[in-house]
């Protein structure tokens, strides 16, 4: 962007500061959007066996549930 010849330095440095500014405003409201809109984090409850009538060695290595997942405990994570 050329600037006209009369402007001072100052000028031209207020609007670079100004177009910075921005910049960075812009970049801050997309990364609370992101934040805000993200998905919550899936999590197994007893209350989801129950609703599957799976039990827990179905999605967990362990047959009383929690910690290493199967196969199927990886599909459902996603």
């Amino acid at each position: 962007m050329r600037l006209p010849r009369n402007w001072s330095t100052f000028e031209s440095m207020t609007l670079t500061v100004a177009a910075g500014a921005m910049a960075a405003l812009a970049a801050i409201v997309v990364a609370a959007a992101a934040l805000t809109m993200a998905p919550p984090r899936a999590e197994a409850t007893p209350q989801l066996a129950a609703q599957t009538k799976f039990p827990c060695g179905r999605c967990h290595v362990s047959p009383g549930g929690g910690g290493k997942l199967t196969s199927t405990g990886q599909k459902y994570k996603r």
